[in-house]
C-alpha cells in the first residue's frame, strides 16, 4: 500500500471525483458536433478548475504538452490551494475524436500519485501489451503473437477462438491483426481510446481479454496506473519513429530502445486513478442528461485503501427538481 508522509493530511480519492466528472459533464455536451478541439477544450477547463479547488500542491507531469502548447493543465504546471504534494497525470478527455463523432469509448481520466511517483514520459509511440490479473506474470511482449495468445487461453481456462484482442485501427497494425486472425482469436478494432481499453481488458465481464499495440507513451503511463489498481499489467517498449525522438528519448535517459518498461517504471507510486465515462464504453457509462441535471458513471480506484469502485452520480443543475429522480 501506498503511502504519503505522516505529517501530511490525506486527500481521499473520493475527493478527485468531481475532477473527471466535470470534465465528462463539459465535453460530453459536444457529443457528435464535429468539433473535437472545443470537446476537448471543454473537458481540460472544467478539470482544472476542479483542480484548483482541492487542498494539495499538485504538479502536472502528464498533460496536454509543454506550456508554450498548452495554456492549462501543461507539463509541469502547479495545481491546487496548497496541501497533500502529488504528481498528477492527466488525459481530460480521451477519445476527442470519438466524442466528435459521437461514437463510444471516450473517458476523462486523472491519476493521482507520490511525487516521484509518474513516469514524466516524452510524448511519442509506444509498443504495449494490457492483460488483467487472470494473467499478469504470464506474457512476455516479444513473444510471437500466436505463444501469447495460447498463454492467455490457458489462463481464463478457453480456447484461443473464445477470446477478444482490443487493437487501434491503423494502417500500423496491418501485420499484428492477420497475426490475431491466423491464431484463430476475435479482434475488436477500436478508432481511438487506447487508455480505455486498456482498462477494459483489467476489469472481468468487459467481454475484453488483452489489448496490444502502438498507442501514445503518455496514455502508456497512465494505463500502467490504472493496471496497478485492478491487479494488471502491461509492459511496453518506446517506439521511436525519427532520429530526433531517438534524441530525446536519450534526454529523458533512455538509450536502451529494448528496455522493457512495466508498472515499476511508468507509475511506481501512484495513489488514485479516477475515470468517468463520456461516451458509452464496454467499462463505463457515457455522461447522460435530462432537464435539470446529468447522470456520471465513474471508476475511482484507490491505493491508498485497496479500494476499486463504481459510483453512478445523479448531478443536479438547479435546486429546483422538475422532476423525479430515476433510479
Amino acid at each position: 500500500m501506498t503511502t504519503t508522509p505522516a505529517d501530511t493530511p490525506i486527500v481521499p480519492a473520493v475527493d478527485f471525483l468531481k475532477v473527471t466528472e466535470q470534465a465528462a459533464i463539459a465535453s460530453a455536451r459536444w457529443l457528435g458536433r464535429g468539433d473535437n478541439n472545443a470537446a476537448d477544450g471543454a473537458a481540460v477547463d472544467a478539470m482544472r478548475e476542479e483542480f484548483g479547488k482541492l487542498p494539495i500542491s499538485g504538479t502536472v507531469v502528464i498533460g496536454e504538452g509543454e506550456k508554450d502548447e498548452a495554456p492549462e493543465l501543461y507539463v509541469g504546471e502547479s495545481l491546487g490551494t496548497g496541501g497533500m504534494p502529488c504528481e498528477i497525470a492527466v488525459d481530460p478527455l480521451e477519445g476527442t475524436d470519438l466524442v466528435a463523432r459521437g461514437d463510444a469509448g471516450a473517458i476523462s481520466i486523472c491519476v493521482v500519485g507520490a511525487p516521484g511517483g509518474i513516469m514524466s514520459a516524452p510524448d511519442m509511440y509506444m509498443r504495449k501489451i494490457c492483460v488483467g490479473a487472470s494473467a499478469k506474470g504470464r506474457i512476455n511482449i516479444d513473444d510471437p503473437m500466436e505463444a501469447t495468445l495460447d498463454v492467455l487461453a490457458r489462463c481464463y481456462d478457453r480456447r484461443i477462438r473464445d477470446l477478444t484482442v482490443v487493437v487501434l485501427d491503423r494502417p500500423r497494425h496491418g501485420k499484428l491483426i492477420e497475426e490475431i486472425r491466423a491464431a484463430g482469436a476475435r479482434i475488436r478494432l477500436i478508432p481511438d481510446g487506447d487508455i480505455t481499453a486498456s482498462m477494459s481488458v483489467g476489469v472481468r465481464g468487459t467481454g475484453d481479454h488483452l489489448y496490444v499495440g502502438i498507442g501514445g507513451s503518455t496514455e502508456g503511463v497512465i494505463t500502467a496506473a490504472a493496471l496497478e489498481c485492478l491487479g494488471g499489467e502491461i509492459q511496453a517498449k518506446m517506439w521511436p519513429r525519427t532520429d530526433e525522438e531517438t534524441s530525446k528519448l536519450a534526454d529523458f535517459g533512455i538509450t536502451d530502445l529494448d528496455t522493457n518498461f512495466g508498472h515499476a517504471e511508468l507509475a511506481p507510486k501512484p495513489y488514485y486513478v479516477i475515470a468517468t465515462g463520456v461516451t458509452d464504453g464496454n467499462l463505463l457509462q457515457g455522461v447522460r442528461y435530462f432537464a435539470d441535471g446529468a447522470r456520471t458513471h465513474s471508476i475511482v480506484m484507490d491505493l491508498m485503501s485497496n479500494t476499486v469502485q463504481f459510483i453512478d452520480t445523479v448531478h443536479l443543475f438547479s435546486r429546483t427538481i422538475i422532476r423525479e429522480i430515476r433510479l
